[in-house]
């Protein structure tokens, strides 16, 4: 969701952003206006930043209190899906996209050239090249 600026935002009163002081006890944190299953970003903790599942018993947090904001989200199941077959790309291709070397091998014969990308460039053949037309219709041109 950073990739393409667009976190989903839920629509409610608030839209969305619950700023405050949170306490996490026990790897949990309770959250009464979100529903099980659903998808939230912690902002403003030293530990605990990014996506999170409220509900989910593998999203272990770590205990802290912190003075940050809690975005309710409403991710569509379609950008779900889409970031399930990106981690399956990324687990299968992943290495070998963001490496700035080229091999090539036949009857006993290899050579490895560095590829015509920069550092930079190369990283650019990773799963957002591979996925950039279906990630282009959730991007946004800055975040919301």
């Amino acid at each position: 969701m950073g990739e393409i600026h667009n976190w989903f935002r839920a629509r409610d009163e608030m839209d969305g952003v619950r700023p405050g002081v949170y306490a996490i006890e026990g790897g949990r944190l309770a959250l009464p206006f979100l529903q099980p299953g659903q998808y939230y970003r912690v902002c403003g903790s030293l530990f605990n930043d990014g996506l999170h599942k409220y509900g989910d018993e593998a999203d272990r947090l770590t205990d802290e209190t912190f003075d940050g904001a809690i975005w309710a989200l409403a991710v569509p199941k379609a950008v779900v899906e889409l970031a399930e077959e990106i981690a399956a790309w990324q687990k299968q291709y992943g290495a070998a996209a963001a490496s700035p070397y080229q091999s090539e091998s036949f009857g006993g014969y290899s050579y490895t050239m560095a590829g015509g990308d920069s550092q930079a460039g190369a990283a650019s053949r990773g799963w957002q090249r591979a996925f950039r037309s279906r990630l282009n219709q959730w991007r946004r041109l800055r975040e919301r």
